[in-house]
């Protein structure tokens, strides 16, 4: 597309301007000259009609100045911004042009904390909810088809290529609102969700597992580590644990409000105890197990921080995530020879229809167990964890 600069009949000018739609951070668009129908405007991307205030617009987090300027006419001049990096950048409009988050649809926030949704969830809720609003600005969202909320989505697959994982999380968002909030029935809103990829998980040796424990020198990220790979954690699951769920007589840990909102137990190796003991002797936490700053809960990314850089100092040169650590307990009880129900319940998975029987472990059978941790501490320096 070239930018003319002499006027004629046969030229489109477009003006773009920001401004604001009540809370939304928009780009106004003035056509004239050789004016398009309103059919093809509606063909550039991200554009929108306001018929409240008579004006055609797009949203400031959907203008991709690259497709909308190669849609237009070959004769087409544009005035105004050609991208929102200078607006974005510039100091002085930095307040001015800030977006504010969308405005949530009314009791939907309300409805989320009374369903009693994880923090997390929520924070996901409200971000994927607030992409939908800001898509469909104007519109009445009751009013709003199966065919344009799958359009919606599928857009995102092409220009945002998101994630199957976060496809069916914004799917969750916008069903969450249809069916909890205005009361439609499951059967009226569908979308076709994306076939789960079946993949292997990736797991770390026992060998790798002793090496990342034996380059920690720091007595606390020892323990973490330490915790999430004996007992096969969740990183929100060892982030939320406190002093009393490490049940040192009976060799568990308690995991209170897992996955599902669901209590567990989990088995408690020997010599991590050991570390544990030490590591609350010398850090003294006061209501978590791990604190961070201003004894808060601990944060998940210095937990995947601590292991990245342990990793490296232990000469391992592939991506290791807290997750491998889990994927990892889980395997090597396998290899041990223990019974996949015990690994089940240890683990706190969602059982099938046809493994559901076997879940059912009592609290005897688990302390039991032995943790893979001692297993390995076993085979290389007899019961001692890691020597710091």
């Amino acid at each position: 597309m070239k930018e003319l600069s002499n006027k004629g009949e046969d030229v489109l000018y477009i003006r773009l301007v920001p401004a604001r739609l009540g809370k939304l951070g928009i780009i106004k668009v003035y056509f004239s000259g050789k004016i398009p129908s309103d059919d093809f405007i509606r063909t550039l991307p991200g554009i929108r009609r306001s018929s409240e205030f008579n004006i055609w617009h797009i949203p400031f987090n959907r203008f991709d100045s690259r497709r909308f300027f190669s849609s237009l006419p070959p004769k087409s001049v544009i005035s105004g911004i050609k991208s929102l990096a200078p607006i974005r950048n510039n100091r002085a409009t930095k307040n001015k042009d800030k977006l504010k988050p969308a405005a949530l649809p009314e009791g939907y926030l309300e409805m989320l904390e009374r369903k009693r949704y994880s923090p997390n969830t929520i924070k996901t809720y409200k971000s994927y909810m607030g992409d939908f609003v800001n898509y469909f600005i104007g519109q009445d969202l009751s009013t709003i088809t199966k065919a344009q909320i799958n359009n919606y989505l599928l857009e995102l697959i092409r220009n945002k290529a998101i994630s199957k994982s976060q496809q069916n999380q914004r799917i969750n968002a916008i069903k969450f609102y249809y069916e909890k909030i205005l009361g439609y029935n499951k059967e009226f809103y569908q979308i076709d969700r994306p076939k789960r990829s079946r993949t292997l998980p990736v797991i770390l040796s026992e060998e790798e597992v002793y090496t990342i424990l034996r380059s920690l020198k720091n007595i606390k990220h020892k323990a973490i580590i330490g915790t999430i790979y004996s007992g096969g954690l969740r990183r929100s699951e060892l982030i939320g644990l406190r002093k009393q769920d490490v049940l040192y007589d009976r060799k568990m840990i308690l995991i209170r409000g897992a996955k599902g909102k669901k209590d567990r137990t989990t088995i408690l190796s020997m010599s991590l105890s050991m570390v544990l003991k030490r590591y609350l002797s010398e850090h003294k936490p006061n209501y978590w197990l791990f604190e961070g700053i201003n004894r808060k809960q601990y944060s998940a990314t210095s937990i995947a921080k601590i292991l990245k850089n342990a990793a490296k100092l232990a000469g391992i040169e592939r991506r290791i995530t807290p997750h491998m650590l889990r994927h990892s307990c889980a395997t090597h009880l396998l290899e041990q020879g223990i019974d996949i129900r015990f690994i089940q319940t240890i683990l706190g998975h969602e059982s099938s229809k046809t493994t559901e029987i076997y879940t059912h472990v009592s609290q005897k059978a688990l302390a039991n167990i032995k943790s893979p941790l001692d297993v390995i501490i076993d085979k290389k320096r007899g019961k001692d964890f890691p020597k710091l």
